[in-house]
This record gives C-alpha cells, sequence and structure tokens, in this order.
C-alpha cells in the first residue's frame, strides 16, 4: 500500500513536471510566453518528489550505502550498526516532522504564499511533514522487523556485496 501511494504520488507529481516544462518550452518557442509561475509549479512538485520518494527509499533500502569496511565487521557488529542507524534515522526524521509541521501552522497562519501565483505554502509543508513522519515510522518498523532487502550484507546467510565501493 505505501509502494502503491507514495509512488503514484511521486510518479503524478514527476509527469506534471515533464508536462509543465513541455508546455512551457513549447510556449516559449512557439508563440513567445511562458506559463506563468512556472518555475514556483516546477519547484513545488519537485518538493513533492522528493518527499514522496522518501519513505519508498528508505523502505526498500535504496540509500546511498558505503560498505568497503563491512566485510571486516562481524555479522552481529553490522546487525548493531544497522539497528543504530534505524533507531537514529526515526528519531531525525521524527523530529523534523515535527519541525516542519510547526512551521507549516506558521505559514498558515501568518498566510505565507508564492511569490507570483500566490499558492498557500502551509498544505505543502503540512505534506513534507507527513511524509517525514511516514520515513520516520518506516525507520522504527525496520528496526522492529527489518526485510531482506534493508540488510543485505548484515545478515549471515544474506548475499554479500562487492566490498570497496559506494551502491
Amino acid at each position: 500500500m505505501l509502494d502503491g501511494l507514495c509512488g503514484l504520488l511521486a510518479a503524478v507529481a514527476l509527469f506534471a513536471i515533464m508536462a509543465l516544462t513541455l508546455f512551457d518550452v513549447l510556449g516559449r518557442k512557439l508563440l513567445s510566453q511562458s506559463i506563468p509561475g512556472s518555475l514556483e509549479l516546477t519547484e513545488i512538485l519537485m518538493v513533492v518528489v522528493i518527499f514522496a520518494a522518501l519513505p519508498l527509499v528508505s523502505l526498500h533500502g535504496e540509500h546511498v550505502l558505503f560498505d568497503s569496511l563491512d566485510h571486516l565487521l562481524p555479522a552481529w557488529l553490522r546487525r548493531l550498526q544497522q539497528g543504530l542507524v534505524d533507531l537514529c534515522c526515526t528519531a531525525a526524521l521524527g523530529g523534523l516532522a515535527w519541525l516542519m509541521w510547526d512551521k507549516a501552522d506558521q505559514m498558515q497562519t501568518y498566510g505565507d504564499t508564492t511569490a507570483q501565483l500566490h499558492l498557500p505554502l502551509g498544505p505543502f509543508v503540512h505534506l513534507m511533514a507527513v511524509l517525514c513522519g511516514l520515513t520516520a515510522l518506516v525507520h522504527l518498523l525496520l528496526l522492529v522487523q527489518p526485510t531482506d532487502v534493508h540488510r543485505i550484507g548484515v545478515d549471515d546467510d544474506a548475499p554479500e556485496l562487492p566490498s570497496g565501493g559506494a551502491t
């Protein structure tokens, strides 16, 4: 369900960026007229793409990984290390979600909007906070019950990644 919802949200936002860019360029080249606020819309849609993909990256263990020294560590220490990483990610992303939610409330109270289109910013920051909180929850769940994808190279029976590089 998480894959479907976050994936759909990210895909729709990315498609909207592509369509907006296409029509903006066509308008500039053919009609000498740009779409008003296209930069603002692109920036907002990029935020949606990034934050919608964040829980998926965490769930599928697709973060940047530096594992050149992992082969030197015993399996129990790698498991402990991964657990500490998940715990730190849970705390950091949960705290960030809380701060973002507070900031979004302030933005709505003050009536903050984008400069050109005057779109309210609060709802977008609320969405960012929810998606950060969801990512924190993903890391908490991975701490309790890791997936095979999440702990490649951590368990004794898991396939080892080639050492000496980042993946």
